[in-house]
């Protein structure tokens, strides 16, 4: 049953256990990032994959500063008063993706609902510096939801990066327990913006499992996504960050996330990755790959509702 109502387990299972890999490239990745005064996913969400990830000279960086316009119950990152992005941080992203050879480069952000587009200048600004740094580089945008701003939008499509993702995060009946200042159908519209879009740009979300939502639910949730152009899904297992955030309702078994790839492959999905410990970038440079080599971004579909 996808709504076990069962006592949160006061520590995890054996599933969840990791061996943290001692390795010199986790320190270096950390030195230069920290040398280049920039943030990364990585350490602000408490990523569970950040010892790999360093390990393999790879990073999710987070643009616009560390702390969030909005206050969303299941994300580690700090809510609170903001700066002004540094009109550098473009240019000092481009030079740590150049410095560490990346093939991919992920890109994400804070929300940044106090500027007047929402943060999508910032992100137009750091894809031609990457681009301009690393002819040839793919390169991989997770975005907030710029509020819905179309024109937002649009100049992120206008950058042409590789890959535009935005979460969905959960389905729609818990947004308002676990995305309070989110709207699923904001999210839904800016997915299939970009997937009407004239460009050659694959469109990718991802859901997290695990606080309460059935299974008809999940269905429903990747139908909407299907039917707004998502073609690329990650699911993953939410995982508490601290005690003041949202419980874990239920741990999945790998089992169970096997049968939800499958049935997302089913439905019409044309790449998935899940399990426990995956993660909107989570190998996100394999993802990509692959899918580009197994078909062309499908062209504009004006019959999406």
């Amino acid at each position: 049953m996808m709504n076990d109502s069962s006592p949160l387990r006061k520590s995890k299972p054996r599933w969840l256990r990791r061996h943290l890999p001692d390795q010199p490239e986790f320190e270096e990745i950390r030195t230069l990032l920290k040398h280049s005064g920039l943030n990364t996913v990585c350490e602000s969400a408490k990523c569970p994959n950040i010892w790999e990830c360093f390990s393999k000279k790879t990073a999710t960086f987070l643009i616009m500063g560390n702390r969030c316009t909005r206050d969303c119950r299941f994300c580690a990152i700090d809510h609170g008063p903001t700066v002004l992005p540094d009109p550098k941080e473009p240019v000092h992203v481009a030079e740590a993706v150049r410095k560490m050879g990346l093939e991919h480069a992920v890109i994400t952000s804070v929300t940044r609902d106090d500027l007047a587009d929402f943060g999508a200048s910032c992100f137009v600004e750091t894809i031609q510096e990457i681009q301009k740094h690393s002819p040839g580089i793919a390169i991989e945008v997770l975005v907030p939801d710029f509020s819905g701003d179309e024109k937002a939008i649009e100049s992120l499509i206008e950058a042409e990066p590789d890959v535009i993702g935005h979460n969905i995060e959960t389905v729609p009946g818990l947004y308002p327990i676990v995305r309070p200042q989110a709207r699923y159908r904001v999210s839904l519209a800016l997915l299939r913006q970009v997937s009407r879009s004239a460009k050659n740009i694959f469109v990718k979300s991802g859901m997290m499992l695990g606080l309460g939502e059935t299974e008809d639910e999940i269905l429903r949730t990747l139908d909407d996504l299907l039917g707004s152009g998502c073609r690329i899904l990650t699911l993953g297992q939410y995982l508490q960050p601290t005690r003041n955030h949202l419980p874990v309702n239920r741990f999945i078994h790998p089992e169970e996330f096997q049968s939800w790839q499958e049935k997302a492959m089913a439905m019409g999905f044309r790449q998935v990755v899940s399990g426990p410990f995956v993660r909107s970038s989570y190998h996100a440079g394999v993802l990509f790959r692959t899918m580009k080599a197994s078909e062309k971004p499908k062209a504009p579909d004006q019959d999406l509702e």
